[in-house]
């Protein structure tokens, strides 16, 4: 890992890893830092509704970030993202006027809205009021409602370089 001073990234992106529960943070292709991270409830299964309980995998930006929320800040991702809704709308879960208003939506640059059948409202957030229990955890636990969680220290250092527009690759 190259040690590089986090105010010096200029095109900073994220990567998650699930298997490990890493989220890795990148400068082009080089590894600047690894955290620890938690996951929906349902770890092991992929997203595909609301309610689900699971995290999604895909290529995501972050679409917009949020310091007055509940678990101290969110960095909320585009899902679901134009892929998430084209699989949805060929599987006959959602309509073409459901898979229109997603697509609008991403292309005016807005954050797709929550959809009844898919679900939304996922990101990376810190953990807020049980953060001194939950990051101190000799093991991972899995909580959310599908979003990717971190301490608050660690989604503090992040806000210090991530923006709107970062891409986010979770596999």
């Amino acid at each position: 890992m190259q040690e590089k001073e986090l105010s010096e990234l200029k095109n900073p992106g994220i990567r998650i890893n699930r298997a490990d529960y890493e989220l890795e943070l990148y400068e082009d292709s080089t590894l600047i830092k690894s955290y620890r991270v938690s996951f929906g409830r349902n770890v092991h299964r992929l997203k595909s509704k609301a309610g689900d309980e699971a995290t999604p995998v895909g290529v995501y930006e972050i679409c917009s970030i949020d310091t007055i929320y509940k678990f101290n800040k969110f960095f909320r991702l585009n899902y679901p993202n134009i892929s998430d809704a084209s699989d949805a709308l060929r599987k006959g879960w959602i309509t073409q006027e459901e898979f229109d208003q997603i697509k609008d939506n991403i292309n005016e640059g807005k954050c797709p809205g929550f959809n009844n059948v898919l679900g939304g409202d996922i990101g990376i957030h810190g953990i807020g009021r049980l953060n001194f229990i939950i990051k101190n955890l000799p093991f991972v636990y899995n909580w959310t409602n599908g979003s990717i969680a971190m301490s608050d220290e660690d989604i503090d250092e992040l806000y210090t370089v991530i923006k709107v527009g970062c891409k986010v690759v979770i596999n």
